[in-house]
């Protein structure tokens, strides 16, 4: 048994906490919000983002930072992206060496173009960092339904021993050495899946679909290997994997708010209609920014910004896009 921290109380913090718990081990969720705390103690349940999923008695749900880090073998850095910073700040002061931090959360830093994982090394020196990502919608998870995810560490012994703390008869964990792949795939699948949701808010089909999330990929692991990424990552769990559930399921908040979008609404609009924090609008200018510094071609990625930051009408992106040069996609040596 291991005694895990898990912070950000969200449905996919508390959907590990339920599968963490499960494995046998003792787990504290804490969160910045003390109402969201208030509310789980007295009801067992998070009735606002994963109802219907029950958690025991003896499971702890407390505000107080500190006891939710001291003691701990692991910590859960639940919380939605733009907090992962201002968190491990202040996890900082009671954080021992030794402590394995596992990010679940998917961006990028927007000023730094830092990848999360990098920056809480950057605000925790010398902290054991993982990621934890795939296909794996909390709505499911948290209710037992089989998922198949990747963890990805800088060491080997940190890998396998997280594989063996969360892996369960519905929750297979594989492992991986690509840090840096593993997050480019998760926070970019993000922005494509608001452009397979707007697709899908212009009234636009499967073929339509299949296409944006094909050339999404492309667009995906040319970043990611031009940053180091290793390119058979981009056709695994955290690449391919999850790009393809979050463009296709409605328990992607990132294809409600594309929908919303192809429907007419603004930025603000969808985020208040969804009601959680759209990842793929806070990494989209981060994308854009990346695919300038390593000189990669993003096209959906461009033209989903213009759609959030520029006011540019959904059907005229697809136009743009359908309408660009005609291209190679795969280079043959014989035709030369």
């Amino acid at each position: 048994m291991s005694k895990i921290g898990v912070l950000g109380a969200g449905s996919w913090g508390i959907a590990l906490a339920k599968l963490l718990y499960n494995n046998g081990n003792e787990i504290t969720v804490w969160s910045a919000i003390e109402d969201e705390i208030k509310m789980l103690n007295e009801k067992r349940e998070h009735v606002d983002k994963l109802p219907g999923v029950k958690l025991p008695d003896d499971m702890i749900f407390t505000a107080d930072l500190e006891s939710a880090v001291n003691g701990k073998e692991v910590l859960i850095m639940a919380v939605p992206s733009p907090f992962v910073k201002s968190t491990a700040a202040s996890v900082k002061q009671y954080y021992k060496e030794g402590q394995i931090i596992v990010n679940v959360a998917k961006g990028i830093e927007s000023d730094t173009l830092l990848t999360l994982s990098e920056v809480i090394e950057r605000e925790i020196p010398n902290s054991t960092v993982a990621v934890l990502s795939g296909p794996s919608h909390a709505e499911e998870v948290g209710k037992g339904v089989p998922t198949t995810i990747v963890v990805a560490t800088k060491k080997k012994e940190t890998a396998m021993f997280l594989q063996n703390l969360f892996m369960s008869e519905v929750f297979r964990v594989y492992t991986s050495p690509d840090v840096r792949g593993v997050e480019i795939g998760a926070a970019l699948k993000n922005v494509i899946a608001l452009a397979a949701g707007i697709a899908d808010g212009l009234g636009y089909g499967d073929n339509t679909k299949a296409a944006l999330i094909t050339r999404g990929m492309a667009e995906i692991s040319r970043l990611g290997k031009a940053m180091g990424g290793r390119p058979e990552t981009f056709y695994g769990l955290s690449g391919i994997g999850d790009l393809i559930v979050t463009c296709a399921s409605m328990h992607s908040r990132n294809r409600r708010a594309g929908i919303l979008l192809g429907q007419g609404k603004t930025l603000e609009e969808a985020q208040a209609e969804v009601k959680m924090v759209i990842e793929g609008a806070n990494c989209a200018k981060a994308a854009l920014a990346l695919s300038e510094k390593y000189d990669v071609c993003m096209p959906i990625v461009s033209e989903v910004n213009k759609i959030l930051f520029e006011n540019k009408p959904a059907k005229d992106v697809v136009n743009d896009l359908m309408l660009r040069d005609a291209r190679i996609e795969i280079k043959a040596d014989e035709w030369k």
